[in-house]
């Protein structure tokens, strides 16, 4: 069974870092596209970062582009979002999704992804 876990989260102060992780299991992260997707109170849940599979392109959402980095480890099977400057409006529950199509090309939207993680909390405060 597909399992996505994601680990990480915590409060920091702006300007800081945090480092994601999202272990997968019952799917090889190699094949597969996966995102990172945040949703803050009030708000829709937004794409951050996705990774395709094969060639590793990536994509970002244009708040977040210079500062968040996503990248994955085949052999651990598993995907991070390294988190850099951030910012009071990244706060937010940060989500890993993957996408069941093989070889398919990432997008920032949420409709091709139907696994997901149960999210971790990231809060960015003085």
């Amino acid at each position: 069974q597909l399992q996505l876990v994601e680990s990480g989260g915590g409060l920091v102060q702006p300007g800081g870092s945090l480092a994601l992780s999202c272990a997968a299991s019952g799917l090889a992260v190699d094949y597969y596209a996966k995102a990172w997707f945040r949703q803050a109170p009030g708000k829709e849940r937004e794409g951050v970062a996705c990774i395709s599979s094969g060639d590793d392109s990536t994509i970002y959402a244009d708040s977040v582009k210079g500062r968040f980095t996503i990248s994955r480890d085949n052999a651990k099977n598993m995907v991070y979002l390294q988190m850099n400057n951030l910012k009071p409006e990244d706060t937010a529950v940060y989500y890993c999704a993957a996408d069941p199509i093989l070889f398919r090309r990432c997008v920032l939207s949420p409709s091709p992804y139907d696994y997901w993680g149960q999210g971790t909390q990231v809060t960015v405060s003085s």
